[in-house]
Formats: C-alpha cells, structure tokens, sequence
C-alpha cells in the first residue's frame, strides 16, 4: 500500500474532527452521535483513518450515526478518558493495552520487553489465540472492544544526555513511562529512574528536564514533535505497543445490530489500515527526524534482553499473567525466561 505521508501531516487539527456532518442533510440530525477520544494528534494515522471511517460509517448508516473525533487528550488524560470511558461521558476510547492494564491487568502482556522479533510475530498473536484471551479478559470489565488492535508501533528510546548503546547506559536515567507498572517494572530492572507521566505531560517533562529521555514510537516521536526537545534516538525496538478500540457497553448495546455492524467493520477496517500506514511511515520517519536534529544508533538488543532475564524481569511477569497467557505469549514468539 503507497502512503502519501503528506495526507498525514496535513490531517485537520483543532477541533473535534466530525467526520459524518457533510454526509447529512441539512435538516436531518444523527439519531446516534458517539464521541471518540485518543490521546494522537490530528496528523497522526490513527485520526486521519478514523476520519474516514467516520465519514464512512454516516453513509452507510444514511446518516443515523455520527462518530465525532477528539484527538489530542482534549478531552482529558488517557487515565481521565478511561475513567469517562467507563462511566459512559464518552462512548469510544483507543488506549495502549499497556495503559488498559492498570484496568485490565493482562492487556500489557504484549508490550513484554524484546518479546516481539518482528511484526509477523505481533500479528500473529495479536491476531490469533493471545488476541482472543485479551479481548475476553477486556469484556469482563464491562467494556467492549473491537477484533483488530489498532497499530503504534515498535517503541524507541529518546534522550536528551546520552544515547543508548547498551543496558549500562540506562542507570539512573530519569527516562519518562506511561502510566504502567509494566514499564517502570522493565526500567527499573535495567537500572533506570522512570517517571509515570501522562502522554499530554510528555513534551512539557521533557522541555523543563523533569526527565531527560522519554520511549515511543517514531510516528508518535514525529507528529508529536518530541524531536524538538530530545537529541538522540536508540532504535531499542524494546516494546510494541497497540491500541485497542473501546466502547462503553451501555452505549454499544443501545445501538440496532444493523448500525452495529456497520461501526464495527469500519473501525476494525481503519485499524488495517493504520497498521500499513505505520509500516510505511517508519520506512521514511528516521531519515525525516535526523533531518529535525535527532542522532540515531542502534544498540544490540541481545545484552539488554540479558540484563532484563538476569534481573528476573521476565519470571516476575511470568507469575503476574499466569502460566495460560504467558504460554499463549511464547506461542508465537518463542521461550523468554
């Protein structure tokens, strides 16, 4: 699939993006019209194809359902959000399983620390037998969640002080995570100081050097500017984080099967095509971030991977998901502890 980048760069900003309202007539209002939050900027995949699937969903709903986008945590942080997500305040979410875990405690097993060689093996977890024991421990928090997990992408290391080029480099580094024990459990292991920050606090933490790195994926580096206040880039590849895309249930089962249906296979269509999207950005973003400023190397995962094994890393989380997830874990990419 050929992606015109620029599509992405010049996605609408601001606002909520609503996607459904040229599609109506003038004087018929939506019967349904659900918000949809995140966490990305408007120029990020994620929004430009939930875009489209807005204005998808309203033709083929002839205009009964309106998906209103609200990018950019604008309407509070991915913790506020889920809070707002639960409560039914705000009908659909996608939020990193990694951050969902502090909810759903086994949706961060993917994010386990260089347990993913390549996206072959995420997809086919993802996408197969882990995928579905996912999905079902999400639903029995009363949410509801769709088949395909949105991509983000393999998480890189940024800093400001020193590059990463093996696990020494990361003592006592003041290196900011998400809001997930699972992060800080892995730097912590490997010696460093991380900080829980929420993602609309990261640029901020890293301008005034209440942290002095921060790790995330090359199109969240890009459209979020990160570059602007970090100097290097490890392409560490340590994590790959997703998103799911939640609904409140009430909501969800308010709606007619047909109208449904029709969200359903729109929002799970947008997914596929954010995750050739991000495939074909990352062919492109290391070139256009070297060009804002950002030093790149590349470290050997292997003596990272293990520090962490040596540090007990991955028998401490083998015991938290228990023998059945973290099987259904090594199925697809092989023996970690």
């Amino acid at each position: 699939m050929n992606v015109n980048r620029r599509k992405f760069v010049g996605a609408a900003g601001g606002a909520a993006l609503i996607g459904a309202a040229s599609l109506r007539p003038a004087w018929a209002a939506p019967q349904y019209r659900y918000k949809y939050a995140n966490n990305l900027p408007p120029s990020h995949p994620m929004n430009v194809r939930a875009n489209e699937a807005a204005k998808a969903i309203a033709k083929d709903t002839d205009g009964r359902f309106e998906l209103a986008i609200f990018p950019s945590s604008q309407l509070g942080s991915d913790t506020d959000t889920l809070s707002q997500l639960r409560s039914g305040a705000v009908e659909f979410f996608t939020l990193s399983g990694l951050i969902l875990s502090t909810l759903v405690p086994a949706s961060s097993i993917s994010g386990i620390g260089f347990a993913f060689p390549n996206y072959d093996a995420v997809w086919k977890a993802m996408d197969g037998d882990l995928g579905a024991y996912i999905r079902k421990e999400i639903e029995g928090k009363g949410l509801v969640v769709m088949d395909k997990i949105w991509d983000s992408g393999f998480r890189q290391v940024t800093t400001s002080n020193r590059p990463i080029n093996g696990p020494g480099d990361f003592k006592d580094l003041k290196i900011r995570v998400p809001v997930s024990p699972l992060w800080t459990s892995m730097f912590k292991a490997l010696g460093a100081a991380p900080a829980s920050i929420n993602f609309n606090e990261t640029y901020s933490a890293l301008q005034t050097k209440v942290v002095d790195g921060q790790e995330n994926p090359l199109a969240i580096i890009q459209t979020a500017k990160l570059y602007e206040v970090q100097k290097y880039c490890s392409l560490t590849n340590h994590m790959w984080d997703g998103f799911w895309f939640l609904s409140n249930r009430r909501a969800w089962e308010k709606l007619p099967k047909d109208v449904r249906e029709v969200v359903a296979k729109h929002i799970n269509g947008a997914a596929m095509g954010v995750r050739a999207d991000v495939l074909a950005l990352n062919n492109d973003l290391q070139s256009q971030l070297a060009k804002q400023g950002l030093a790149f190397n590349t470290p050997e995962p292997g003596p990272i991977r293990d520090a962490l094994r040596q540090a007990g890393f991955y028998k401490e989380w083998q015991g938290k998901y228990g023998d059945k997830a973290w099987g259904l874990l090594e199925q697809s990419v092989g023996k970690l502890s």
